[in-house]
């Protein structure tokens, strides 16, 4: 024991000794990995010219980013025959130094590549358009509207759009372009004596002049709302299905029984989406002779990630911090009413009025392509982390 404590205290006396610092091999390392930097930099720019070519030559294809990349990680392995030709000293070039030139390759690629494939280089996207026309079929004296959400990657100006209704151009002064939302209400006639359809054209150019075209139509008919049964005028009871015919595409079909506010939702037939299904058993409705009955729609449509803005021009948030969806609203009011005879039952007008569920707004947050690239360069930073830190622990 004794002897061991003796050989730790001579231990512990001997005095420290630097270790020799190799100046020469240390600077030859280091001018090795700047080397090994640039050519990865320079090679990433190069395989992103190369990438542009094949983006061009590929056109419209739905796999392009997917063809595209593919190519980029592919010709990584060249980066090593680069190295070999370029005589870089790659005996102590570890799997750190691997990873770190493959990042700085990959990276430079993609950046460069999205640079060049975005305006204003480069613009052979044409813009989208997401059409709605609201209603298609519409009473006399109801209006349609014309909406569509217009995007492209360089920007669309209200200039940029044109609107042909039955081959004649609408003054641009007459539409709305808010926001990428296009609006354009069409007044129809308040006297209607046959079928009016009418169709259009909407386009838009991009700086580029990428066009892109949608076409529609739409109808005023005195039959968008008609009764199928009972036939006007019959005598009705509670177990009397009535039933009306809805040629638009509504989120709700609603009627007024006589002079009362009160609207009794009706809902879908389950067999048949254009039929609409009620009875007298609901609030709302009396009995007696000649009850009339006036039938009516409501439309809604929510674009997607579209919202309230405040008079700032900043998006409304409700209180749960959410941002409050915008939705268009238009209304179907039929231009017909109906008599019927209503028998006195007990259970007439006593049953709660059908709730509708309400609209559902379209709020996505799907990632883009930025956050892709985001999460890529996250993964690759978590990487060097811990390849530094293994090569520390291996140090010690």
């Amino acid at each position: 024991m004794a002897k061991r404590r003796k050989e730790k205290d001579e231990e512990e006396e001997k005095p420290f000794k630097m270790p020799k610092f190799d100046e020469e091999a240390f600077l030859k390392k280091e001018k090795r990995n700047i080397k090994s930097t640039f050519i990865s930099f320079l090679f990433g720019i190069f395989m992103a010219l190369i990438c542009f070519g094949f983006w061009v030559l590929i056109g419209n294809n739905p796999f392009r980013w997917e063809l595209i990349l593919l190519v980029g990680l592919v010709n990584a392995i060249f980066l090593r025959q680069i190295f070999v030709r370029l005589k870089l000293d790659l005996t102590d070039f570890g799997r750190k130094n691997w990873f770190g030139s493959y990042a700085i390759y990959f990276i430079s690629w993609l950046v460069v590549l999205i640079v060049l494939v975005n305006p204003p280089i480069y613009d052979d996207q044409s813009p989208k358009i997401e059409l709605v026309v609201f209603p298609e079929y519409q009473e006399a004296g109801g209006d349609i509207m014309i909406l569509a959400k217009i995007t492209d990657n360089s920007g669309i100006r209200k200039s940029d759009i044109s609107l042909k209704i039955d081959g004649t151009t609408v003054n641009q002064n007459n539409f709305e372009f808010v926001d990428n939302i296009f609006t354009y209400t069409y007044e129809g006639p308040e006297i209607l004596e046959e079928d009016e359809t009418h169709s259009f054209e909407l386009s838009a150019v991009d700086s580029g002049d990428n066009t892109q075209l949608k076409q529609g139509s739409f109808t005023f008919s005195n039959d968008t709302i008609t009764i199928a049964t009972p036939d006007p005028g019959d005598r009705i009871r509670v177990a009397d299905d009535i039933k009306f015919n809805v040629k638009a595409d509504v989120w709700r079909f609603y009627y007024t029984v006589e002079d009362n506010d009160i609207k009794i939702n009706a809902t879908k037939d389950p067999t048949r989406e254009e039929f609409y299904l009620t009875s007298t058993e609901f609030i709302g409705w009396d009995t007696g002779d000649n009850i009339t009955v006036r039938p009516a729609a409501e439309l809604v449509y929510n674009f997607e990630n579209h919202f309230q803005k405040n008079d700032e021009g900043e998006v409304s948030i409700d209180k749960n911090q959410n941002p409050i969806p915008y939705f268009f609203k238009n209304y179907i009011n039929d231009t017909e009413s109906y008599d019927f005879d209503v028998v006195n039952e007990s259970n007439v007008g006593k049953t709660p009025i059908e709730e509708i569920e309400n609209p559902k707004a379209k709020v996505v947050a799907a990632p883009g392509f930025e956050t892709i690239v985001l999460i890529i360069s996250i993964v690759l930073a978590v990487l060097i982390i811990k390849y530094k830190k293994k090569d520390k622990r291996n140090k010690k």
